[in-house]
C-alpha cells in the first residue's frame, strides 16, 4: 500500500494516477448559510459546505464544537440558505467568526467570538414562516427546515445532521415562469472546491431525468 506522509511528494501508483493524502476533501460541494436559534432567541449564522440533498431530505456535516451544533442539539430548528457565487465576500465575512463563546480550544487561534454574525457579515435576517430562525434575505435559495435526526460521525469530530424541509423559498428570476422549476440556467450555487470558491460553467447537457422545461 501507498502511504503520503504530509509535506511529502506524492507516490506514482500508475502512469496515470499518484497516490496523494489532501488534509481536506471539499470536492466541489455547494456551500451554505445555517441559520440556527441561540439559547437567548437571537440567531446565529454559519457557513458550512457539507451538504447534499435526498428527495425533500437535507443532509449536513458540521463541527461538534460549533454554535450550530450545540443549537440543533437542543433546538432543531433550522434555514439552509444558499448564496449566489457573487456573494463569496460575505461568506468569507462569516469565516473566521464563532458564536460560541468562550471560543472552544479547537478553534482558539484562528477564529474569534461574534454575537451578531448577520451584521458582521453584511447581511440582513428575515422571518422564516415554519420556523424561529431567521432566513438570509440576500440568499436566492432558503430551505426552511427541521433537524430530524443529529447524531455523531464516525471520526466524533462532526455531527451528521439530517434536516427534513418544509418550505422552499426562491428568487423568482431563478424560477421557470408556471412551473415549481429552479432554472438551472439561470441558478448557479456557490461552490467550495478545495477551499478555494467558484460558480458554475456553462451547461454541458442535462440527465434524463431532468424535469425542468427546456
Amino acid at each position: 500500500m501507498n502511504t503520503l506522509t504530509p509535506g511529502s511528494a506524492p507516490t506514482a501508483t500508475s502512469a496515470d494516477h499518484v497516490t496523494i493524502t489532501p488534509s481536506i476533501l471539499y470536492f466541489g460541494t455547494p456551500v451554505v448559510l445555517l441559520s440556527t436559534e441561540n439559547e437567548d432567541g437571537s440567531a446565529n449564522l454559519a457557513p458550512m459546505s457539507s451538504a447534499w440533498a435526498l428527495g425533500q431530505a437535507i443532509v449536513l456535516g458540521v463541527g461538534v464544537e460549533g454554535q450550530t451544533a450545540h443549537n440543533l442539539r437542543s433546538r432543531p430548528e433550522l434555514v439552509i440558505n444558499l448564496p449566489a457565487p457573487a456573494q463569496w465576500p460575505a461568506v468569507e465575512r462569516l469565516a473566521p467568526l464563532t458564536g460560541r463563546s468562550p471560543v472552544p480550544v479547537a478553534k482558539q487561534g484562528g477564529f474569534r467570538f461574534e454575537r451578531d454574525k448577520f451584521a458582521a457579515a453584511g447581511l440582513r435576517p428575515e422571518p422564516s414562516e415554519l420556523v424561529r430562525p431567521p432566513r438570509v434575505a440576500a440568499c436566492p435559495l432558503q430551505l426552511e427546515a427541521r433537524a430530524a435526526r443529529v447524531q455523531p460521525d464516525v471520526t466524533g469530530m462532526f455531527l451528521i445532521v439530517e434536516a427534513q424541509v418544509l418550505k422552499v423559498h426562491a428568487d423568482p428570476r431563478i424560477v421557470v415562469p408556471g412551473s415549481q422549476h429552479v432554472d438551472p440556467a439561470r441558478w448557479s450555487p456557490l461552490i467550495y472546491n478545495f477551499r478555494h470558491y467558484y460558480g458554475l460553467g456553462p451547461e454541458l447537457g442535462h440527465s434524463f431525468r431532468s424535469r425542468t422545461p427546456r
